[in-house]
């Protein structure tokens, strides 16, 4: 009998324009988990190829990939897209072929795929804690920034509720091209306005022109929560690391456990000893753990057949047990938020009492709405 054919993933990442430097990292950690599988015998007996293309920051790009790696590469499932803009471009593509995509981005919510697992933050697993924690520590008047696309503008809007119904206040509210270098305009109203807090949902590159700006500026005693910026992040942006910038996900590197401690040896083994970990590297890393282990229940690599299989899954990872809540694909998860130190390394202040369960639509607006909503951001052409 002629020999099964490989399992081939697909990693639909940018490896070249303003979301690279966050992206790479993605990339590596897939590989570094699919080296895993192949020398534990693969799956099913049969080998796993990666088949890697650049999404060049451009959701459009991406789209056209997408297609062409379950068309003509013909991959089991595909991994990718950091972007809300990205992974909106995808998804027709995912769904039209019965696609399946791991998305390990946080994201704004208000979306719901069969052909995606969401394995980033919801709504109410990052901003919604951010935004009350901000307002209990560091004060009402507040400044949005954000990159000019649908997650931050939406994101932000979930922000201006939560901050109505605490009765505080918004300041301004700000938005700049993804990619863009120009924040001259937009530090000199900082300085005009002097907010309790930054809220900062930029995304990219573009963050590194910010902080250097800011602090130039000598706004370094106005605090920052940025909801895009890990340590991999943080390691490119010196004027990041200071001790009023704070960050919020569901792992942190400096996460104290036995089970993360491995993760990072095994890490810097494969990727070098100066390579840092962020949270949307372990996202990446569940996915594909959580994957695997439903095709191997599933005994199959069928979209659909491993959609059900990954229902109700759990596991430890590094950023504590971790499971599948299958009303939605999104993953129940702990919350942490993170002091930035110089090292590049965010102190944990501040976790969650509990395992938060994913409401990819906040519970404070209903379901119609929302998609209302989403779709009046949409057609505003804020994406």
């Amino acid at each position: 009998m002629p020999e099964e054919r490989a399992i081939r993933i697909g990693i639909l990442h940018s490896s070249s324009g303003t979301m690279a430097s966050s992206e790479k990292p993605l990339i590596d950690t897939l590989l570094m988990g699919i080296d895993e599988l192949n020398a534990s015998g693969g799956l099913l007996g049969r080998k796993i190829e990666s088949i890697i293309v650049d999404s060049q920051s451009d959701p459009e790009h991406a789209a056209r990939e997408a297609e062409r790696l379950i068309l003509e590469q013909h991959v089991d499932v595909i991994f990718g897209c950091w972007t809300s803009a990205c992974r909106k471009a995808v998804k027709p593509i995912m769904e039209k072929h019965n696609g399946l995509l791991f998305y390990p981005g946080q994201y704004e919510g208000l979306e719901l795929s069969p052909n995606i697992i969401y394995t980033g933050a919801t709504p109410n697993q990052q901003i919604i804690p951010g935004v009350n924690w901000a307002l209990n520590n560091l004060g009402n008047n507040i400044y949005l920034l954000g990159s000019d696309y649908i997650s931050p503008h939406t994101a932000n809007f979930i922000i201006r509720d939560i901050v109505k119904i605490k009765k505080a206040q918004i300041v301004a509210e700000r938005y700049v091209p993804i990619g863009s270098d120009d924040f001259d305009t937009i530090i000199e109203d900082i300085k005009q306005r002097q907010p309790d807090v930054i809220l900062n949902t930029i995304n990219g590159d573009s963050n590194q022109h910010f902080f250097a700006k800011k602090h130039q500026a000598g706004l370094d005693n106005i605090p920052v929560i940025s909801f895009s910026i890990a340590e991999a992040e943080l390691a490119t942006i010196a004027d990041a690391r200071l001790n009023n910038h704070y960050a919020v996900w569901n792992y942190f590197q400096s996460i104290d456990s036995q089970v993360n401690q491995d993760f990072i040896k095994k890490v810097k083994r494969t990727m070098g000893q100066e390579q840092t970990i962020g949270g949307p590297m372990e996202a990446s890393y569940i996915g594909l753990k959580l994957w695997s282990q439903a095709v191997i229940r599933a005994d199959t690599t069928n979209t659909t057949l491993v959609r059900i299989a990954i229902g109700e899954q759990g596991m430890s990872l590094p950023s504590g047990h971790v499971s599948i809540d299958s009303n939605n694909y999104h993953l129940r998860k702990t919350v942490r938020i993170g002091q930035a130190r110089q090292d590049g390394q965010f102190d944990i202040i501040w976790t969650s009492k509990q395992v938060v369960r994913p409401h990819p639509f906040p519970s404070y607006r209903d379901r119609f709405q929302w998609k209302k909503i989403s779709q009046q951001l949409l057609e505003a052409g804020e994406s």
